[in-house]
């Protein structure tokens, strides 16, 4: 049986990849999304498809074995250009960027829920946002927990204790970040310690408030871009002196170019460019920093250049864009 998620697969063209997907079609019994209509966009006219890059590797596959996925819901790359995926089974799988498994390791529990954060700080260790802990985890990149470096633990309203955290990010002082959802939608601040500095945001959808702020990303000025996801817009904070001011808001809810339907993830490239993930338009925007909509691809299906659920994206030292194909259960990487 032809595999759709084989890791050898090497279009040059967008021919090559209609070819692909009728021979996968025939072999597979799969539906020939490619050449179907999705809602009232066809593949002549779908500016999403047609203007996007051709992945040039497609790997990974629904699976438990090492290398294969149960939902994946986080990744990041470190300066070894090591690709960190976590899924649905707690395992946090490490890759090199053409998708050779390397190692893996397991959180210490995924009994009441599973994590949905990674990054990677100062000091090159590995940030897991254990959500349903109410805690981030720290790693070496060998996968040994540093126990000490634990921030939280414990669900509340108090200092040191958090609602479902979804992500942590470091900023040049050192300082971390750490997002939540559910009962609180908010952020807090800590030291490099781990000692609490202060906390902003609550649950609406005004400027500084929140429903489920999934992603967070620094710029070189510190600046916090968080992707607010179930209000369908990215914030972008300033958090001077532990006075947050909203800077720019972008987005809004929609399918048109320029809207967003949950945004997850989010990548700043250089001092110009944001690449937009969006769950639930299945679907990439590149944007530039005042939020102008430069291009969009992927629609939802199976085959090569679409996307089910996407949840991440991460550039590669050689600017290669990886986007974890969640739904899909693999990562498709393009190059732009």
């Amino acid at each position: 049986m032809l595999d759709l998620q084989t890791s050898d697969y090497h279009p040059r063209s967008r021919r090559d990849v209609l070819k692909h997907a009728v021979r996968t079609a025939f072999f597979t019994n799969l539906p020939l999304v490619a050449f179907s209509q999705v809602g009232c966009v066809s593949l002549e006219d779908s500016a999403s498809l047609s203007s996007g890059p051709v992945p040039d590797r497609v790997w990974g596959q629904l699976g438990l074995a090492d290398g294969r996925f149960q939902k994946p819901r986080a990744m990041t790359i470190d300066v070894n250009d090591e690709l960190y995926i976590v899924d649905k089974t707690g395992r946090v799988q490490v890759f090199d960027v053409d998708g050779k498994f390397l190692r893996l390791w397991h959180t210490p529990a995924i009994e009441t829920g599973k994590p949905t954060g990674l990054g990677i700080d100062r000091d090159g260790h590995i940030m897991v946002a254990d959500t349903h802990y109410f805690r981030v985890l720290f790693y070496t990149t060998r996968g040994e927990l540093i126990e000490s470096k634990t921030i939280g633990g414990t669900n509340g309203p108090d200092v040191g204790q958090f609602a479902f955290v979804t992500d942590v990010v470091q900023d040049s002082q050192g300082n971390y970040f750490i997002s939540e959802y559910g009962e609180f939608d908010r952020i807090q601040k800590y030291t490099s310690d781990g000692q609490f500095i202060c906390r902003f945001g609550e649950s609406g959808d005004k400027p500084l408030q929140f429903s489920r702020p999934q992603c967070m990303m620094l710029d070189k000025d510190d600046n916090l871009w968080i992707t607010d996801s179930c209000n369908h817009r990215i914030q972008v904070i300033r958090c001077e002196h532990d006075q947050p001011e909203v800077i720019k808001i972008i987005g809004g809810p929609g399918e048109a170019i320029g809207q967003f339907r949950y945004p997850y993830n989010l990548w700043l490239d250089g001092d110009e460019l944001l690449y937009v993930v969006e769950f639930g338009n299945h679907r990439i925007q590149k944007l530039n920093r005042n939020g102008d909509s430069i291009q969009a691809w992927g629609r939802p299906g199976r085959a090569v250049g679409e996307l089910l659920q996407p949840w991440s994206i991460v550039k590669d030292s050689k600017g290669r864009l990886h986007i974890l194909d969640t739904g899909n259960n693999r990562v498709q990487r393009v190059t732009i």
